[in-house]
Formats: C-alpha cells, structure tokens, sequence
C-alpha cells in the first residue's frame, strides 16, 4: 500500500466516523427533546360542561301595592317584614270626601225618585183625561181640539217620566262609582306574602290622578327567582329545562339547585358587553335567600361519565374534513417507545381543563403537551 493510498484510507474512516458521532449526538438530542416535553395519559374521568354567569335573587311573585285615589294616608298597619295574607286590611286613606259624595249621590237619587213617581202619576192623570174625552166626543160633548190637547199631554207626561228614569240610572252609576272610590280609601293585600318594601308613611298625601303611588311592595318569599346575566356567546347552549345550580356570597360552600324558566329576548348592553337575562326558579323553604342577593351561577350543559380524557392543551390542528358521528377530529401527537407520531382523534365533550376522547386514543396512551413558556429573563444592570 502505497503512501497516497493509505491517507486516502485515513480520509474515509474519519469521515465516518465523524458521521456516526453526530448521527450519535443528533439522535440523542433528539431524545432527550422528546424527554423534556410534558407528556400526559389518557385517564378515565367524569366530564362536564358548565357555563358561569352572575346572577341576582328577586322573588317570583311581587306586587306594588298602589292607590287608586288622592287622599290622605291615615293608617298603615304593616310594616317591612311583616307577613300578610291575601285580604288583610293594610292601609287606609281619609274617607270623608268620598263618604260624602256617595251621601250626595244617594240624595239625589232619592230626589229623581220622588220627581219620577210624580211625574208618573201626571202620566197617569193624563191618560185618564184622554179617555174621558173620547167618549165625550162621540157624545159631541168636547171638541176635536180638546182631544188633541189631552192627547199631548199624555205624550209629554210619558216623556218627562222616560226622562227621569235615565237620570236616575245616571244617577245610580255615579253612585256605584263614588262607592267604588269609597271602597278604594281601604287597601287590601292582594296576595300572601312579606312586605318587603314601604314607601309611604302615615299623614302623607297621595296623589293618584296622574300616576298610582305605590305604597308599599309585597313578595311571597317561598320562591325565588334567579336573574342570571350569560353572556351571547354562551346563549345559544341555555336552553329552559336546564339544570343549574349557584351558591351565595354569604354561603359559598352550599349549593342550590334550580331550573331554567325562560330566556329573556331583549338583551342589556353593559360596558359594550351584551348580556341576556336567563330566569330560574328554585325554592325557599327555610328562608335563607333574600331578595338582592348576588350569586355565582353555573349552568349544566352537559356530562360525560367515565370518558377518556386528555388535557385539551394536548389537542392540535383541527380537521374538520374528518369529523365524524363520533365527534370533531383533531390532531394530537402520540408518543410510543420514544417515538412520536401524529394521529388524529375524534373529540367529544371540551372543557377549559379536558377533553373527551371518542375515538383515536386508548387508556394509557401518552400524548405530548405544548413545552412550558419559558420565564423571561430579567436583564442585569451595571458592567
């Protein structure tokens, strides 16, 4: 072998073996990347969806209780707090002007019934005046013009009578209605309940020829209702029916359950954020909730019961062109004997912290998760 022969023979094997180092140090690099990465298994768990929402608890059923005419506010016999029953006496307004124009009315209407029985018996004389006279005319004994008088006074005597009972029967009404006003200066509970509010006093004025004054509010406190603010996007998944559940800023821990009554239309627009009122209902036996309380919502989608799950930061790209009946497809990358591939897998149930697996996966499999955000560094200051 000659000189040029055997460099050449050195020139390969330390190529190679270059080559094989690196291939060396690239693999091993390679692994100990796939290492680093965060890797989690796919875990049998109970699965839920749940939207949040704020809410505020009013009752279910109120009235004002207003007045239906001006007057003094003589006596008030509730107060707030107080419970009441459908019927009870509650408040009154100073009567007298009322009684007495209800006095007046039954006057005058004993007076149109006085003129009346007159003014019939008038109708009666008059009648009795034109019969005569037709048989006197036959006797030629009274003239043509003395029957046509009679006659007259017949017709007009009827009349007057006709026109007095129309204003007895206006009479009446008036009577009727100022009897109404009377009844109305004693106010009472339309419903059971608990007066949750007062907004007059005794001696005070109310004046209801514009607007009725309210005087107090009545809410029967056995059940509430939930006026829940959701956000639009979440919306469309509320629908009545739905479970829901809240507890209170006083009582955290405890847990009220209720269901979903309606969904207002008419949304409110708050710091340009459009929220829609959603209604539920729920009882209160032992009285703990009270009328402007705050709660913490959370309505209950949907459920999955022993799935298999994966963290949802593990899903990837979708692929909608794959979807199934089994669900939506995403990619995921799978890790096997240090090795990973990307498969994909159809997805059920998706919440903030996991996701269903329907399809793709098996319990165990370990799925690589995005690396961790690396901490910025804080810069040093000086030389």
């Amino acid at each position: 072998m000659n000189k040029r022969t055997r460099w050449g023979l050195l020139a390969v094997l330390a190529v190679v073996a270059i080559v094989t180092v690196l291939g060396y140090r690239y693999r091993a690099s390679g692994i100990a990347d796939h290492a680093a990465t965060p890797v989690a298994r796919v875990e049998r768990s109970d699965l839920e969806e749940i939207i949040t929402a704020q809410g505020k608890l009013e009752p279910k059923e109120f009235v004002d209780v207003g007045a239906q005419v001006s007057g003094q506010l003589s006596r008030l016999h509730v107060e707030i707090g107080d419970a009441v029953s459908r019927g009870q006496l509650i408040a009154e307004i100073d009567p007298r002007i009322y009684a007495a124009r209800v006095e007046a009315d039954r006057a005058r209407l004993a007076s149109l019934a006085a003129q009346l029985a007159e003014q019939e018996a008038q109708s009666i004389y008059a009648g009795q005046v034109l019969a005569r006279n037709r048989k006197l005319i036959e006797a030629r004994a009274v003239s043509q013009e003395a029957v046509e008088e009679s006659e007259s006074a017949l017709r007009v005597a009827q009349a007057r009578a006709a026109s007095l009972r129309a204003q007895i029967d206006e009479a009446r009404s008036t009577l009727a209605g100022d009897e109404a006003n009377l009844s109305y200066t004693r106010i009472y509970a339309p419903l059971s309940g608990t007066v949750v509010t007062k907004t007059a006093r005794e001696g005070q004025t109310l004046n209801a020829n514009q607007i009725a004054p309210v005087i107090l509010q009545i809410a029967d406190l056995g059940t509430m209702t939930v006026r829940a603010q959701v956000a639009e996007a979440d919306v469309p998944r509320i629908r009545p029916g739905m479970r829901v559940s809240f507890s209170t800023l006083g009582a955290i821990e405890r847990r009220w359950e209720a269901v979903v009554r309606q969904i207002l239309p008419s949304p409110e627009l708050i710091n340009d954020v459009v929220l829609y009122n959603v209604l539920a209902d729920v009882e209160n036996r032992d009285g703990q909730l009270m009328n402007g309380m705050s709660t913490q919502m959370f309505f209950h989608v949907s459920r999955a019961e022993k799935a298999l799950v994966i963290p949802t930061t593990a899903l990837g790209r979708r692929r909608p062109g794959q979807d199934t009946a089994q669900g939506q497809a995403y990619e995921v990358r799978r890790r096997k004997t240090d090795q990973v591939a990307i498969i994909v897998v159809h997805v059920g149930l998706v919440t903030r912290a996991q996701a269903e697996i329907r399809a793709g996966l098996a319990l165990g499999d370990e799925v690589l998760l995005p690396p961790p955000k690396a901490k910025p560094t804080r810069p040093r200051w000086g030389i």
